[in-house]
């Protein structure tokens, strides 16, 4: 059986590259922090990969319908790409997505189409997003928010909604953390 990976690198690439290549850096970097979790993951690391590098699709040309990009990628992974069930669900609820959906007045609409993966899934891909910068680096959840709230103004639904999430993200990173070091003390 292919990897999740295999089909979904492949169709980022064909949705980013060329019009956002900085989301496209961006996705690559989340995909890369996502590697560093698969000994915390194990069977379901291929499965974290393939959401983080096709978590922003939702912003590409064409996919962009309500505005809310976890929305729109999941939408289009789910009713045209034909995505693994888990996947989609990831990129649907990626990042606090949930929280930006109530301001945007979608939240019934997210979780009513699209079923909440496991905490620690959840956990891990908004730990690989909030610590990958726009251009694809590494960098740490309170400079990444300090980044988006800069970006689009303190006063910006964006900029509301991230200050109201750094909260729960700033709990994710340190589960993900701590399950991380759980499994690397583990014996083989």
């Amino acid at each position: 059986m292919p990897r999740l990976t295999e089909w979904a690198y492949p169709l980022a690439e064909s949705l980013l590259a060329e019009p956002l290549p900085r989301r496209w850096k961006h996705c690559l970097g989340v995909a890369e922090r996502a590697r560093t979790l698969a000994v915390a993951l194990g069977e379901d690391s291929d499965l974290l990969e393939a959401a983080a590098v096709l978590h922003d699709i939702g912003y590409a040309p064409g996919l962009a319908k309500t505005g809310f990009h976890p929305l729109d990628g999941a939408r289009y992974l789910q009713d045209v790409a034909d995505a693994d069930p888990r996947v989609v669900n990831l990129v649907a609820h990626h990042s606090c997505a949930w929280m930006e959906a109530e301001a945007r007045g979608l939240r019934s609409e997210l979780e009513e189409e699209f079923p909440r993966e496991s905490e620690h899934l959840n956990d891990a891909l908004c730990y690989c997003d909030m610590n990958t910068t726009p251009d694809g680096s590494p960098t740490n959840p309170i400079d990444r928010v300090n980044e988006i709230a800069g970006r689009y103004g303190p006063e910006s639904l964006i900029g509301t909604f991230i200050r109201r999430a750094e909260p729960e993200i700033l709990a994710s990173t340190a589960r993900v953390l701590e399950r991380v070091a759980a499994a690397k003390i583990q014996p083989m």
